[in-house]
């Protein structure tokens, strides 16, 4: 570490910082990146890159990174582990108002912003609403301008190795740069823009959980009981881990028992009349819910059959399986279908074709006969209508009637 430069340690810690945001890590990687952090800030410190005096226009490109180096503190502090949870609060507080400071002095910190979090902004809950919004609208739109940056460099990266390989450069022929300088810029702005953002929104939880065990402390101290040390915390832990490996190894050779279908066997079993163990069919049948002695006795006095009452349940009980029903409905089927077939045949059996017609048959059932008998009927009515047209018995409806 001692042999490494700036932009190398930086790029180090900053890996680390990654790991550690996007995954949980060992507390050994967070203290050497902690490490890496100050060796950074140590160097800066006697290099001079920044001062009081300057403001983000003044700071050159290649060092606007380094004023990220008191957050990555902050946050990678507040990760590690201890005894003494409130002294690690309060030195990652530290950082991170070292790390806002700076910012509001090289005036980065927007304005809207600096009114909300100053001593004449009120704290009352819509207050604290809004600004919250604001400041979670600020990270997205941040977020979103750093994902469009790497996407463009990511197209222009891809354009240019496609150039170099349809265009073979000649020996000799330098590589031609390109001139993202204004790009990196505002990429880095962005980013210090995000980690304000972010740095104000765990300064108020820090700030909280730290009142929160300072009151707890407090309390404890008054009581007169004594801290959880670290030893105990460890020991419970070893104890649970214990507990854990012998239920895992007990599980193999541990046969499950069969589940429990029955309502009623499963009220005894968790009242402590019956065991899982024994051996229960389910009857189908209704259920009467409560003690055993009401279940399998006879209701023989009037204070047994109230408390029979008092216990069932407030929905009616099935009477049947599903498989049952099913047979039921089958056996309906099956009696509906024999029903209409019957009828089906009746239909077209040779009774119903040769009574078809109405009026009886003649004398002796022959056919011919009762259809002469028809057509002498029929020329009866037609010789009758035409002695008797229509309205010639009603006078009035003529014209000299």
């Amino acid at each position: 570490m001692e042999e490494m430069t700036l932009p190398a340690l930086f790029e180090q810690a900053r890996k680390i910082h990654q790991s550690a945001s996007d995954s949980s890590i060992d507390q050994d990687e967070i203290r050497k990146g902690c490490e890496v952090l100050e060796r950074c800030e140590e160097m800066i410190s006697k290099l001079g890159l920044f001062s009081s005096n300057e403001t983000k226009e003044d700071i050159s490109t290649a060092n606007l990174k380094y004023l990220l180096l008191p957050y990555y503190l902050g946050e990678l502090t507040e990760k590690i582990s201890g005894e003494d949870r409130i002294q690690t609060l309060k030195t990652s507080q530290a950082k991170l108002k070292e790390f806002t400071s700076f910012c509001e002095a090289m005036e980065l910190i927007p304005h809207e912003e600096l009114e909300s979090t100053g001593h004449s902004g009120s704290n009352s809950g819509a207050d604290r609403r809004a600004r919250k919004i604001a400041r979670f609208k600020r990270q997205k739109a941040a977020e979103s301008k750093l994902l469009e940056i790497k996407e463009r460099r990511e197209r222009r990266g891809r354009s240019t190795r496609a150039a170099t390989l349809s265009t073979p450069a000649e020996a000799g022929e330098e590589d031609v740069q390109d001139d993202d300088g204004e790009e990196e810029r505002e990429a880095w702005l962005t980013t210090i823009s995000l980690a304000l953002c972010k740095a104000f929104d765990l300064l108020e939880m820090l700030k909280l959980e730290e009142d929160m065990l300072s009151a707890m402390r407090e309390k404890q101290s008054q009581n007169g009981t004594k801290e959880f040390s670290q030893d105990v915390l460890d020991e419970r832990a070893k104890k649970a881990e214990a507990w854990h490996r012998n239920a895992a190894a007990r599980a193999r050779f541990t046969k499950p028992a069969d589940p429990i279908t029955c309502a009623t066997f499963a009220q005894d079993v968790l009242e402590g009349r019956a065991k899982v163990s024994q051996i229960h069919e389910h009857k189908h049948q209704p259920l009467l819910f409560g003690p055993a002695s009401l279940i399998g006795g006879n209701l023989a006095t009037e204070r047994e059959q109230l408390a029979a009452q008092v216990f069932q349940p407030s929905h009616r009980l099935p009477t049947m399986s599903i498989e049952e029903a099913g047979l039921k409905e089958m056996e309906m089927m099956n009696k509906w279908q024999e029903r209409n077939k019957k009828f089906m045949e009746e239909a077209n059996s040779s009774w119903y074709n040769d009574n078809r017609k109405l009026g009886p048959p003649g004398e002796d059932g022959d056919e011919d006969d009762y259809d002469d008998v028809a057509v002498e009927k029929a020329r009866a009515w037609d010789d009758w209508k035409d002695d008797n047209p229509r309205g010639a018995g009603n006078t009035k409806l003529t014209p000299c009637g």
